[in-house]
């Protein structure tokens, strides 16, 4: 660890910070990651203001969360237009934070914590610290932990928070929840289901149609689970149609949802199976377990948080993330075979519906699961 002052342990400022700026604009998925910095920090301090800057489209995903006083919004493109970045900067002095936390580790995110005018701007070393983000931040943390939940935890260190419990609490509404039941309903789905994610941010992350539609008809035939394809815009919609008609009634297609809708219906679900995209870390937040497949990231570093997740990833690219998304070849993917995933699928069922003590898993085989257990 680096630290650019020795008494940041026992300055007043860390020891009892009055305001504190998260920086995460964006993807899902790292804004998954990042929430447990929030509840550490709120459980840690629960009388100092928390505020996150945020990317417009993510904040969704974080409204109403009880340990968040405020969301502070921007524009995607905000750093190109001079007018948006002054405007952020008196919004950001308005809040006036004593402690920034950069936890995307770029120039825009490191940027904007000092445009605050915070004291105490705390970030990534080393090859976490991209894009010259060192230069803006000056509490500069190098971690050593391994999966990316664990190294953005490292950024509290600076508080003297150490060890503390991984907790999301992704908030849910009460519209978002009656939507996903409703649907559900309608659709006779009452009991255990899985979902499968088949779309993904890069090409090289996603995994062909014709396998996850053999993965539905094998949840089917062999756990008499019916399995539905939770899909986001155009593309990935006709993916999805493309998984469901290939799977010859063994997968039912989800409606268009947003993010709270698509987390609400993840918390109903038996198994989540997807690529490394934000709905898989979603689930995961939620609680649901999750088999996620890896290709271009390391699982290692990238996979379902939790020990009832589970990644399969048979080959992976070196390099930065950077090149990633544009050398990585399907073949990374496809290195995934469909029998891997489906052994993979039948060990983590096993132990799941193992704990439903009404049930037992002959029950979940040869019964139909559409009359196990109906939805509240």
């Amino acid at each position: 660890m680096f630290f650019r002052k020795a008494s940041y342990f026992s300055d007043n400022i860390l020891s009892r910070p009055r305001r504190i700026l998260i920086v995460r604009f964006s993807a899902i998925g790292d804004v998954v990651h990042t929430l447990p910095v929030l509840i550490a920090l709120r459980t840690r301090f629960p009388h100092a203001e928390i505020a996150w800057l945020i990317e417009e489209k993510m904040s969704k995903l974080l409204l109403g969360h009880w340990a968040l006083d405020r969301l502070i919004i921007v524009k995607k493109n905000w750093i190109k237009s001079w007018s948006e970045v002054v405007f952020l900067r008196k919004r950001l002095q308005m809040f006036a934070p004593d402690v920034t936390i950069d936890v995307q580790g770029l120039f825009k995110s490191s940027f904007a914590a000092w445009l605050s005018g915070a004291a105490y701007r705390i970030g990534f070393g080393g090859i976490d610290g991209r894009e010259g983000s060192q230069w803006f931040n000056n509490c500069r943390i190098t971690p050593d932990a391994e999966h990316i939940i664990d190294r953005n935890m490292s950024l509290l260190e600076p508080f003297g928070i150490y060890g503390s419990s991984i907790d999301f609490d992704l908030p849910e509404c009460e519209m978002d929840r009656r939507s996903a039941h409703h649907f559900l309903n309608y659709n006779g789905l009452h009991g255990h289901f899985a979902i499968l994610n088949v779309g993904a941010g890069w090409e090289s992350k996603r995994w062909r149609e014709e396998r996850y539609a053999e993965v539905a008809q094998y949840l089917l035939t062999q756990w008499n689970l019916p399995s539905l394809v939770v899909w986001a815009g155009d593309k990935e919609q006709k993916i999805a149609e493309t998984v469901v008609q290939a799977a010859n009634g063994a997968a039912f297609m989800a409606p268009q949802t947003t993010l709270g809708e698509l987390a609400s219906l993840s918390r109903l679900a038996t198994i989540f199976i997807g690529s490394d995209t934000g709905p898989l870390h979603i689930a995961a937040a939620v609680g649901t377990p999750c088999l996620g497949l890896y290709g271009p990231m390391p699982a290692k570093r990238n996979g379902p948080y939790g020990r009832s997740n589970r990644s399969i990833q048979k080959q992976t690219l070196e390099g930065s993330r950077r090149i990633r998304p544009h050398r990585a070849p399907r073949t990374l993917m496809d290195a995934i075979d469909t029998e891997s995933v489906c052994n993979m699928c039948d060990e983590m069922l096993t132990k799941i519906l193992s704990l439903d003590s009404s049930l037992s898993i002959q029950d979940i085989k040869e019964n139909n699961p559409l009359k196990i257990r109906k939805v509240a």
